[in-house]
């Protein structure tokens, strides 16, 4: 697949998102029955549900997508209806609304509280792990995939090696353990009931309008300060982690395969600062110096099982500078990857 030199408009934007690859359509041929995607709605979610539409539709399956949220925003579910995809309003806070959702072979699981942990804890514990369990005991029979964060894992040193699958988790803060919450819950069903599961570390998901490079581009062209006290991060393609999602429904199984989703760059903040700007033309203002940890994931596994990444760093950066250098719209939602201590 040949890759953009940018992307100009919104449109262009989604239909990148969710276009999918031959892997994807490979992957759609071999299910057998229709899929369900819970937190159809949020960030990711829009983009996931129509790269499986639209894999469905090529590839001539009978299997359709079922996409389930609350839909706070009226205009993401609109758009999804206008490519008649099938969607469904649901608060899954609501036991009996789970109780109402069709009971698709496939789940994917996308539902999630981080920002606003610190007005309401309770309301987070129960989106991250009441929620969940729930979930997986109405679908104990379907194979699921469930969203996680590399934030279970604890900071590790720059100097030294990422965290992998196999290290224990020390999540900081209650918005990571609550994360971890979600996966034990998950993990139970799957391992007492059967359910085949994958459960995705993820950080971070670089859409042009959020993410890690996102916020460090806007900084250096606002001329805001950028703190270096976490000095490096991860990131991926949202698409790729799209495709790796959709992907991981085949790796599924119990107890629950777990990949760590990101790229297989360590990016320096310092770097990539310098970098925008000298495309902006503008210096950068940095402060501090980087510290001794940072939040860092090795997702060789994910890349031995599922495929490099179809879009480099080198790439996707330029397209962040052309977007926000052009006026880009942004989700105004940063991912807050230089804090240290767990609280968002």
């Amino acid at each position: 697949m040949k890759l953009p030199d940018r992307i100009d408009t919104e449109t262009e934007l989604d239909d990148a998102l969710a276009a999918p690859s031959d892997a994807d359509l490979g992957c759609v041929a071999r299910l057998n029955g229709d899929v369900l995607i819970l937190g159809a709605g949020g960030k990711m979610g829009p983009s996931l549900t129509r790269r499986v539409h639209r894999a469905l539709t090529r590839t001539g399956s009978p299997s359709r997508v079922v996409a389930a949220s609350r839909f706070s925003s009226a205009a993401a579910r609109a758009s999804l209806d206008a490519e008649g995809i099938q969607t469904l309003a649901c608060d899954l806070l609501d036991p009996v609304r789970i109780s109402a959702l069709p009971r698709c072979p496939y789940v994917l699981f996308l539902a999630g509280r981080k920002f606003g942990t610190l007005d309401r804890t309770d309301v987070t514990w129960a989106t991250n792990t009441v929620i969940p369990a729930r979930v997986a005991e109405h679908f104990c029979q379907s194979r699921m995939v469930v969203f996680s964060t590399g934030n279970v894992y604890p900071m590790v040193p720059v100097s030294g090696p990422a965290s992998t699958e196999d290290d224990p988790p020390a999540p900081t803060g209650e918005y990571a353990q609550s994360c971890l919450g979600r996966e034990r819950v998950v993990e139970f069903v799957s391992r007492e009931q059967g359910m085949a599961t994958a459960i995705l570390r993820l950080n971070y998901a670089v859409d042009l309008r959020y993410g890690t490079l996102v916020d460090v581009a806007r900084r250096v062209f606002a001329g805001e300060s950028i703190d270096l006290t976490v000095g490096f991060f991860n990131a991926i393609w949202q698409g790729d982690a799209n495709s790796y999602a959709l992907r991981s429904l085949e790796l599924a199984s119990s107890p629950p395969t777990i990949l760590n989703v990101t790229g297989a760059e360590r990016v320096s903040v310092r770097e990539t600062a310098q970098w925008f700007g000298t495309v902006f033309g503008r210096s950068p203002r940095l402060a501090n110096s980087e510290g001794a940890v940072a939040l860092l994931s090795d997702s060789s596994r994910c890349r031995a099982r599922l495929g490099e990444p179809s879009v480099p760093l080198s790439v996707l950066q330029h397209w962040v500078a052309h977007w926000v250098q052009a006026g880009g719209h942004s989700l105004n939602k940063p991912t807050h990857f230089e804090v240290i201590d767990g609280r968002f």
